[in-house]
């Protein structure tokens, strides 16, 4: 791992601890011997399923407080302490949509907002597909759809589709279509 520019924390300022993240102030010494100080968003990881059933994919729509408004999303949902990721990967695939699958296939783990959160999500790939029935959260109320990929290209134009985790989903979906594989 590459520590170019290392920034060392000096002392950290817990500021809130919720259900899903907690947020901390780092005071850092730079790289010029200067402090600073950074906001850091503590997150457990996420899982998130490129879903395919019959050449569509298997997207939710739920509304997004944070947004202001609905987007349609493939599946996805945070990891619980020590969950092994191909079983949280299923998990949130049956718990959002009701679809069942065997094994998941690892796309693609990547870093959502590094600047200023740690959460690593982990992106799978689900084609062998059974339909069951989708149990939500309490606090979830999702409608889950099958799309097409021109569908979903047209989402993201319209912005239906805008969270980096479906758009990333959806060009590995339309590579897997061009070359048969879901990775460069």
């Amino acid at each position: 791992m590459n520590n170019k520019y290392e920034e060392i924390t000096i002392k950290t300022e817990p500021i809130f601890q919720g259900k899903v993240i907690s947020l901390q102030v780092d005071h850092v010494r730079l790289p010029n011997g200067e402090t600073a100080t950074r906001e850091v968003v503590k997150h457990p990881g996420a899982v998130a399923v490129l879903a395919i059933k019959d050449d569509k994919m298997i997207v939710v729509e739920q509304y997004r407080k944070a947004l202001g408004r609905s987007q349609v999303e493939i599946p996805a949902g945070k990891l619980e302490q020590g969950e092994d990721l191909m079983e949280a990967a299923k998990r949130e695939l049956e718990e959002e949509t009701g679809y069942r699958c065997d094994e998941v296939r690892p796309v693609s783990s990547f870093y959502t907002s590094p600047g200023f959160a740690d959460e690593i999500l982990h992106l799978f790939v689900a084609d062998r597909l059974s339909a069951g029935e989708a149990n939500p959260d309490e606090d979830e109320f999702l409608d889950c759809e099958v799309i097409s990929l021109e569908t979903a290209k047209r989402y993201i134009a319209e912005g239906r589709i805008s969270d980096a985790k479906t758009i990333a989903a959806v060009y590995a979906w339309q590579l897997h279509r061009l070359t048969g594989s879901y990775t460069l």
